[in-house]
């Protein structure tokens, strides 16, 4: 069962390829799956939690500089780099505010296995990941209002309550049910990478059907300009961590936090304060870019001994 389980989630990419292939040409099967979109990133956020401890929070106190280097990189270069390539390119209303909420939100779950494969630091991974969805659901919706207030209305506080019920309630449900039942659960654990796997296919086949009629018009765009927005997360995240003076594997993990977001929780911003879904093809879109870049850095660093200064 464990392999088969594993299997199914390295599968990640071709599973979102041909789910959202089946969407484009077969829509009505899944358009009538929006009102799973917001429960599906609560299940998602809920495995979260139950992979996490307490001591993944109070790591932070020995980690500071390093922390404090990635929650800069996802909260002010993610953004920034979102924002002015949106600018930069004339993207239209819906799709400019899409980038921008992509580009405010926290880190990515599968990052703490992409930081694994990639020989980083996979503790600081996993404490850089918690604290930027904690943080995250305070600071993205204020970020998402500051610089995509101008594209379309942003009810900054409904976004707050949103992530409340979406991120941070599963989440500490998760942490605490982990730490009372501890290696009771490790099985239920061990399945979630799965479910996770198969939630977000799911959403993002949904996103597709639904935006069926305007995705051929945009995808060629949208696709360079996500590609660019991961690519350039991971370099300057990795930049970063140089100019901060981190270790090697430590610069690997800043990169990989930076670069990798949490398109789910962007998908499900997208659709539950937006009307027009093109808001959320950007979260979407990026769910499989940032899969396949951070594999592929994963397979070069992952070749190469870290070397610690």
């Amino acid at each position: 069962m464990t392999n088969a389980i594993k299997l199914f989630t390295k599968g990640f990419v071709l599973w979102v390829i041909l789910f959202s292939s089946a969407a484009f040409f077969f829509a009505d099967v899944f358009t009538p799956l929006k009102g799973l979109i917001k429960p599906g990133l609560g299940i998602i956020m809920f495995g979260m939690g139950m992979t996490l401890l307490p001591q993944d929070f109070l790591r932070v106190t020995t980690m500071k500089r390093a922390v404090g280097c990635g929650i800069l990189g996802q909260f002010l270069l993610m953004p920034l780099l979102a924002y002015l390539l949106a600018k930069g390119f004339r993207l239209s209303d819906e799709l400019a505010m899409g980038f921008i909420i992509l580009g405010c939100c926290p880190g990515g779950t599968a990052s703490n296995v992409i930081a694994y494969l990639a020989k980083a630091d996979v503790a600081l991974s996993v404490t850089m990941t918690a604290c930027s969805t904690i943080l995250g659901v305070l600071v993205t919706p204020l970020l998402i209002k500051l610089l995509g207030g101008s594209y379309l209305p942003v009810d900054a506080f409904a976004m707050f309550k949103g992530i409340v019920t979406m991120v941070l309630i599963p989440v500490a449900l998760g942490i605490a049910i982990r730490s009372a039942l501890k290696e009771k659960v490790r099985t239920v654990v061990d399945v979630f990478p799965a479910i996770s796997v198969l939630v977000i296919v799911l959403i993002i086949a949904t996103i597709v059907a639904l935006s069926k009629e305007k995705l051929p018009e945009v995808i060629g765009v949208l696709g360079v300009l996500v590609v660019a927005h991961n690519t350039l997360g991971m370099a300057t995240g990795y930049g970063l961590a140089a100019l901060f003076k981190l270790p090697e594997s430590a610069r690997r993990t800043v990169a990989i936090e930076v670069g990798m977001q949490n398109s789910g929780l962007g998908v499900a911003l997208a659709s539950e304060h937006f009307k027009s879904t093109l808001v959320a093809l950007p979260s979407s879109l990026f769910s499989i870019v940032h899969n396949l870049t951070g594999s592929i850095m994963a397979n070069i660093w992952g070749r190469e001994p870290k070397t610690e200064k």
